[in-house]
């Protein structure tokens, strides 16, 4: 399996497990989807990257995921809350992603967005993961 897509079903997994996440969006709302989201509130996952690593037998990647979460509201102080919740369900150092060994996974950004028409609030969550495959 790639394994962006194989930590992005772990990250959702640890997502909707979260009481402080699903708490605030529900966990049908946590999704891979395209776009302007027409529910709200939302966390979108799908944007990522996997770059080969350096081991001679290419079984070790990074990987970069994008986490986009939606509110309707005029401010940033929801899309602020989520991302801190969301922060806090991805702390654990031990992950359980089939075929895979997660070595490191830390937030490398959040940016918090206005929507120009003023009725919507994006934050966008960047991650990233040093992985290991396993043998299945």
């Amino acid at each position: 399996m790639e394994p962006n897509l194989a930590l992005q079903a772990a990250i959702r997994a640890r997502l909707v497990a979260s009481t402080a996440v699903v708490a605030l969006v529900p966990a049908t709302s946590i999704k891979d989807a395209n776009g302007v989201p027409a529910t709200f509130p939302c966390i979108l996952l799908g944007e990522g990257q996997t770059v080969p690593g350096g081991n001679i037998a290419r079984t070790s990647h990074e990987v970069f995921a994008d986490l986009h979460i939606w509110q309707k509201e005029s401010g940033l102080a929801f899309s602020k809350q989520v991302t801190g919740a969301i922060r806090g369900a991805l702390t654990d150092s031990r992950w359980n992603v089939p075929g895979l060994h997660v070595a490191d996974l830390h937030v490398t950004s959040s940016r918090f967005l206005r929507d120009p028409g003023g009725q919507h609030s994006h934050a966008v969550l960047s991650l990233s993961a040093i992985v290991l495959e396993t043998a299945p």
